[in-house]
């Protein structure tokens, strides 16, 4: 069983569905027990992160995300869901994150369009399992504000927005796609298959 954590501020049905097609059980929930006990966790996420680590607090989600992740069971942050791994975002002002990944989220700076919104290409900076059998693509992009990891090895995919940009993180167990995988065609649904094969959870439809 796949859980993708419901804090109020995900695209819980799009992701759902998705997980869905890829032959896997999805549950959406806000149970901390629940979580514990899947094969895999997504963390979703749209809107602001202040407001997102808010509602992870009062229902106690932050800390169910963090003991999932040290549980060592792999643990997925799609879109505004990666940038909360990470220790602080400036976004409307300076917001503490669950402090899995180090680094900060900024907004883009710069005489370009903001929000980064469309199709831009991945390129793969360090072999992933989420990589397997894979080849450098283009996938869905809508943000104003992208993470900085501060550990090289972190930084497992990027893209070009006017600057070298994090599309995709991964240490250990926890990992984040900057896109949204589920609205990314072919290659984004292949990326979130791959991460659902880490979590050795049975197949049970196709």
């Amino acid at each position: 069983m796949i859980a993708i954590i419901d804090y109020g501020m995900g695209n819980l049905h799009s992701v759902s569905k998705a997980v869905e097609r890829l032959g896997y059980e999805a549950v959406v929930t806000a149970d901390p027990a629940v979580i514990a006990a899947a094969d895999g966790a997504i963390l979703p996420g749209v809107g602001a992160f202040g407001d997102a680590m808010d509602n992870l607090r009062e229902t106690k989600l932050d800390e169910a995300t963090k003991a999932y992740a040290a549980s060592g069971k792999p643990l997925i942050g799609i879109c505004l869901g990666m940038q909360l791994l990470f220790t602080q975002s400036e976004e409307h002002g300076v917001n503490e994150g669950l402090n899995l990944l180090p680094g900060k989220v900024i907004r883009f700076q710069g005489d370009y369009k903001v929000p980064h919104m469309g199709w831009n290409k991945l390129n793969f900076q360090q072999d992933s399992p989420l990589f397997k059998g894979l080849e450098e693509g283009h996938v869905y992009f809508v943000h104003s504000y992208h993470a900085k990891p501060e550990v090289a090895s972190d930084l497992l995919a990027t893209t070009d927005y006017h600057q070298q940009v994090t599309a995709i993180v991964g240490r250990g167990n926890v990992y984040g796609m900057q896109f949204h995988p589920e609205k990314s065609s072919e290659l984004g649904i292949k990326l979130l298959g791959n991460f659902l094969a880490l979590t050795g959870s049975p197949v049970v439809q196709r």
